[in-house]
């Protein structure tokens, strides 16, 4: 019992972490007014917490590496809080990209140490089940913290859902603190480990697949608000219905996602992909109506769903005996990629429009997908199977 409250604290934090990081999406316009900069220049508060994550992932876990986990748990869940409130109180924009850094070296550190935790703190039969739990906070993080987000900045300000998000990551903290045992290190992740998974073929396919399909997502999605006020010409309450739809669609993706993946994690990762290059390039075609925008988010939000623990398995099983250094690849190639990819969604956005965003990562994921048949066809063995 103690075992599973620990998973799902863990959950919770990774949840506090996603949600903080994504939570300008449905805030974007909202803080770009209240700063007087452009959509674009707002998708900053992407671009930098990615970058940042994709460097201090391996850094932090390197040199923590003989810590306890729990206590680095703990530390990240502090400055995780502290970015939260100080983008509350935020009097220019560039306070707000400061909190953004602190939010990334957060990201980097905590997804590193977390991510592959499953299997310490659960019976062995049970740590597939676990790893879904864990990696159910991403899409959660979509049904939840995004829309809800979004609601609060309607009521009462962009301000305020920081403050929430603030107050909802100390009480994460406290259950760090009561629910998680002692962690000592087991496996000391060293550079030349990371430097070692790059001889693995799956790995540096793994890397590209991730490259793309993240590309394709977080260069779209993080403008999916400007798109529904434009192109859809939504209100801003129904624009939170959407997004929700969206998440409970992501919800659903990565529980069946998770079921299969194990099993046939390519096929798994092509599928979710083409769901993602379908949705995009028919938002353009069907996104001027209602039903139309609402019904290709659900399509995004299921395929979406899945591919972080697709991404992350494809890791785990690239380097079995090396689980925490799996967990800094993924999050490093993950974070690293999403900046990348609302970066150029950004400058797109500016000087084309939200149509031409969905356009371009539409095909992003189409070259994910005929990446994954190739490699399919190949029939590369895992290491473990060689």
């Amino acid at each position: 019992m103690l075992g599973w409250l620990a998973v799902v604290t863990v959950m919770m934090g990774i949840f506090s972490i996603v949600t903080t990081e994504i939570l300008p999406i449905g805030l974007l316009t909202s803080i770009g007014s209240s700063f007087t900069i452009s959509d674009g220049t707002a998708g900053l508060m992407m671009t930098m917490p990615g970058y940042l994550a994709a460097v201090s992932a391996p850094t932090l876990t390197v040199a923590t590496a003989r810590l306890d986990r729990r206590v680095m748990l703990c530390a990240f869940m502090v400055l995780l809080a502290a970015a939260n409130f100080l983008a509350a109180a935020a009097p220019a924009f560039w306070v707000m990209l400061i909190s953004r850094v602190m939010v990334g070296i957060t990201i980097g550190g905590f997804w590193s140490i977390a991510a592959g935790l499953a299997e310490r703190l659960v019976p062995p039969g049970s740590v597939t089940r676990a790893t879904a739990v864990i990696f159910s906070s991403v899409p959660l993080g979509s049904v939840l913290g995004v829309p809800a987000g979004t609601f609060i900045g309607d009521l009462a300000g962009w301000r305020v859902s920081f403050v929430v998000m603030g107050a909802l990551t100390s009480a994460v903290l406290a259950a760090t603190v009561a629910f998680v045992p002692r962690l000592p290190a087991e496996q000391v992740t060293r550079l030349s480990v990371l430097r070692g998974m790059f001889r693995s073929t799956n790995t540096r396919v793994g890397l590209l697949l991730t490259f793309l399909v993240v590309m394709a997502h977080f260069g779209t999605y993080t403008y999916v608000t400007p798109f529904l006020e434009q192109v859809t010409h939504v209100g801003s309450s129904m624009i939170t219905v959407f997004l929700l739809t969206y998440g409970v669609a992501g919800i659903a993706g990565n529980f069946a996602g998770g079921a299969i993946v194990g099993r046939y994690p390519r096929a798994t990762f092509g599928a979710a992909t083409a769901m993602i290059a379908c949705a995009t390039l028919l938002l353009p075609v069907l996104g001027g109506w209602d039903a139309g925008a609402l019904v290709l988010l659900v399509i995004w939000g299921i395929g979406y769903g899945t591919i972080p623990v697709c991404s992350q398995t494809w890791f785990l099983k690239s380097a079995p005996h090396a689980p925490e250094a799996a967990s800094v690849l993924f999050t490093a190639s993950f974070q690293a990629t999403l900046s990348t990819g609302a970066l150029v969604g950004g400058i797109t956005v500016d000087h084309t429009s939200p149509s031409t965003v969905m356009v371009l990562g539409g095909m992003a994921a189409v070259l994910m997908v005929v990446t994954v048949w190739m490699h399919f066809a190949k029939r590369v063995p895992w290491p473990e199977n060689a």
